[in-house]
């Protein structure tokens, strides 16, 4: 069973683009909600999170205070390159899990790891292929001032504390151009799925499901 891995930038469009995979038919494992089940409550990762940041990033409930987080982190590299120590191998741990579930329930299923990290955190040589959601660094940086209603420094600490653009092209075997309209970046979705679907239709064997 082969394993596409979607990736992009923050704010580069990928929840769209994993939706509309989704709702194609893909069988899709998110890595934010595996991350958030890393550190759940009464969960070895959120105490260790505690540990290495305080109890500042607990929300009264116990549970992780995202906000008060990610301020922490994005703009401090160490902090950051400690918490991905701290999430990541147990993100890997609940990934080889799910993959386990799926092989068993379908083996023929199009699987597509939604991994916003992948440049950053996993090598694309794990996966089939990697498609990479892109729209440039300073449209992204706008959206999330336009959007989400982020001050301009934080969105500029959010996109540079991520791969640059140039490091996730490299890896990338499709390209999703997130610039220009909603429409057209569902054409180039729907296009990618139709590649997909006929290559498990053919059964080639061949390594490349993109080819």
């Amino acid at each position: 069973m082969d394993v596409i891995a979607l990736t992009g930038g923050i704010a580069a469009g990928k929840s769209v683009v994993s939706a509309r995979l989704a709702e194609l038919g893909a069988t899709v494992i998110d890595a934010d909600l595996l991350a958030r089940e890393a550190v759940a409550p009464g969960s070895p990762g959120l105490d260790a999170v505690r540990r290495r940041f305080g109890e500042a990033v607990l929300a009264a409930d116990g549970s992780l205070d995202r906000p008060s987080l990610g301020a922490l982190v994005f703009s401090d590299p160490a902090a950051l390159s400690d918490l991905n120590a701290i999430v990541h191998p147990e993100v890997h741990r609940l990934y080889r899990e799910r993959i386990a579930a799926i092989a068993s329930a379908d083996p023929s299923a199009i699987v597509i790891y939604d991994v916003p990290l992948l440049v950053e955190a996993r090598s694309a040589e794990e996966f089939a292929a990697v498609v990479v959601v892109h729209a440039p660094a300073d449209m992204r940086v706008e959206r999330l001032v336009a959007l989400r209603g982020m001050d301009r420094a934080s969105a500029l600490d959010r996109v540079a504390a991520q791969a640059s653009d140039d490091d996730r092209l490299a890896v990338a075997d499709v390209v999703i151009n997130t610039s220009g309209t909603l429409a057209h970046t569902i054409q180039q979705v729907d296009a990618l799925w139709e590649r997909l679907v006929a290559q498990r239709a053919r059964h080639t064997g061949v390594s490349d499901p993109l080819s």
